[in-house]
């Protein structure tokens, strides 16, 4: 038979066995956990992500249409500046303007 330090030995063995499948168990445990975590937060930071793009793209092209629309605005005062510098056109005075009528058709007298 085995003594009584050899069961002790033994038993000792089998917990300290236990005790580090144990440990080993609920450290893989943890880790599965912590991986399903990161995944839902790279899942939510993802979405995030494509909505602060979406409304990027959306505020480029607002972005582009004001810029045109700028430059339309800007043309019509460019084009009477240009007018009178490089052409020398000029509005005349209105002792100068001639209106001239045209005769009316049948049609307008209704």
């Amino acid at each position: 038979m085995k003594s009584s330090d050899e069961i002790e030995t033994t038993e000792n063995k089998v917990v300290k066995k236990v005790v580090a499948y144990t440990v080993l168990v609920a450290l893989v445990f943890i880790s599965a956990m912590m991986v399903v975590f990161q995944v839902f937060e790279y899942r939510h930071d993802y979405r995030e992500l494509s909505s602060y793009m979406r409304e990027r793209d959306d505020l480029n092209a607002e972005w582009g249409r004001l810029l045109i629309e700028q430059q339309t605005f800007g043309a019509t005062a460019q084009i009477g500046t240009r007018a009178v510098t490089q052409l020398r056109m000029f509005s005349p005075p209105a002792a100068e303007t001639v209106v001239i009528s045209l005769p009316m058709t049948s049609e307008q007298n209704k």
